[in-house]
């Protein structure tokens, strides 16, 4: 280990970092975690996992087997490797949020030492690995590419997968030099199947923003499909399934409730960001972020219109949400639509409530959302049930036989009770 005491060092022990340690362990690393929260430390440490795709056992046998998780930023300077994977949000005004990063490569800098491979996984806009990373790095002496190493590496974590995990989704690396990129290389190496070099940092970097845009342009082009071919009494879904058949040339997106997670609803404006910076706007990004925010607005009109249907109005009326996470069969509510939908729905008047075996409790904005444990009882008794999460664990039957059901997913079977996006 020439030296070090850690093969590797990841800084932030979530969603991405935390897949990273399991792998590295499972290569025969001995890896230190650092994490600003006490509370996750001390679940990790009493084999606890906080991560849907990593169980308590996972945790266990990471802590039996050389993985040592902590809040003390110094044991960066003990770690052959360090790897960043902090979260970078947006701020109120939707403009990116390096705190996280700066933090993470502060510490780093003040420990750095020769023969150190220091590697950002965070998404964030083409250039920040060379204008930020670099010269705070730097700033102690030591230069990159001959003292030490620097390169960026996109995380591609898909909570949720059953197929493709940290292993065996392709990795790609960029480095500050050759040598950075050669080195970077061979540590992914040793814990993914396949390395992707390309030609620097500024690639890598725009290569993650180049996936989640082409998926956020294509998610809204169907969402805002779906609101015109509604209006015209086209059904969507049968066409998609259609265009599906061709061989060459369509890939099938599908609407839904709007977009949620850790990627999709943030990523690109870190790419519109990095294009405001040279004067002009990125019209596709930024007409794509409106269609997809404006969603959950149009899932609640359409609410509204279903129990028109019936001689109902929404004001007063029992809603039913049905999976309130951003994506099916995980715990995970980041960006989730179903939270700007809540807002709506109780400005028009509605009682909402939740069904969600993922989600224990639920509060928006201060104020509890009631659970409903049962679901047969649940979509009986509410006057709408709309699906946003499809979860395994729902028995899509028993909500097929609600009272009035809005299915945003496509799932379920339309009826003159079952109305599909």
């Amino acid at each position: 280990m020439s030296g070090f005491k850690y093969d590797l060092g990841v800084i932030g022990l979530g969603y991405v970092g935390l897949p990273l340690v399991v792998e590295a362990v499972a290569a025969g690393m001995r890896v230190a975690g650092v994490d600003a929260s006490e509370r996750k430390v001390s679940g990790l440490l009493a084999g606890q996992s906080h991560v849907d795709d990593i169980s308590d056992a996972q945790v266990a046998h990471l802590i039996a087997n050389n993985f040592h998780p902590t809040t003390d930023s110094t044991v960066v300077g003990d770690c052959e490797t360090v790897v960043i994977c902090v979260p970078t949000p947006l701020d109120d005004d939707r403009r990116p949020d390096l705190g996280a990063v700066n933090a993470a490569t502060a510490a780093i800098a003040a420990h750095l030492k020769p023969g150190q491979l220091v590697v950002l996984e965070s998404t964030t806009w083409p250039g920040t690995t060379r204008d930020v990373l670099l010269p705070a790095l730097e700033a102690g002496g030591l230069q990159a590419g001959s003292d030490f190493f620097l390169a960026f590496s996109p995380e591609r974590i898909d909570p949720g997968n059953p197929t493709f995990g940290l292993r065996n989704t392709p990795k790609v690396v960029g480095g500050h030099t050759l040598a950075c990129r050669d080195r970077a290389v061979a540590f992914y190496g040793k814990i993914v199947e396949t390395v992707v070099p390309v030609k620097g940092t500024a690639e890598a970097e725009m290569a993650k923003l180049l996936e989640n845009t082409y998926r956020h342009v294509n998610i809204a082009l169907v969402n805002e499909m779906a609101m015109f071919c509604n209006e015209l009494g086209i059904d969507l879904w049968s066409a998609i399934d259609a265009a599906a058949t061709k061989p060459f040339g369509f890939q099938a997106f599908r609407p839904g409730p709007g977009v949620g997670g850790h990627c999709i609803p943030i990523d690109p404006n870190y790419l519109s960001h990095a294009v405001r910076k040279l004067g002009y706007p990125f019209h596709f990004v930024e007409l794509a972020q409106e269609v997809n925010e404006r969603m959950p607005v149009y899932v609640a009109q359409r609410a509204t219109r279903l129990l028109n249907t019936q001689r109902k109005a929404v004001n007063g009326s029992n809603i039913l949400l049905l999976g309130v996470t951003y994506k099916p069969d995980i715990a995970d509510e980041r960006e989730t639509p179903a939270l700007p939908l809540v807002r709506r729905l109780r400005a028009l008047g509605a009682e909402v409530s939740y069904c969600d075996p993922h989600v224990p409790s639920w509060t928006v904005d201060g104020t509890p959302v009631p659970k409903v444990d049962d679901l047969g009882d649940g979509v009986r008794l509410a006057d709408l049930s709309i699906l946003l999460a499809p979860h395994r664990a729902f028995d899509l039957d028993v909500i097929t036989g609600g009272q009035l059901v809005l299915d945003t997913r496509g799932v379920l079977t339309a009826s003159p009770t079952v109305e599909r996006l």
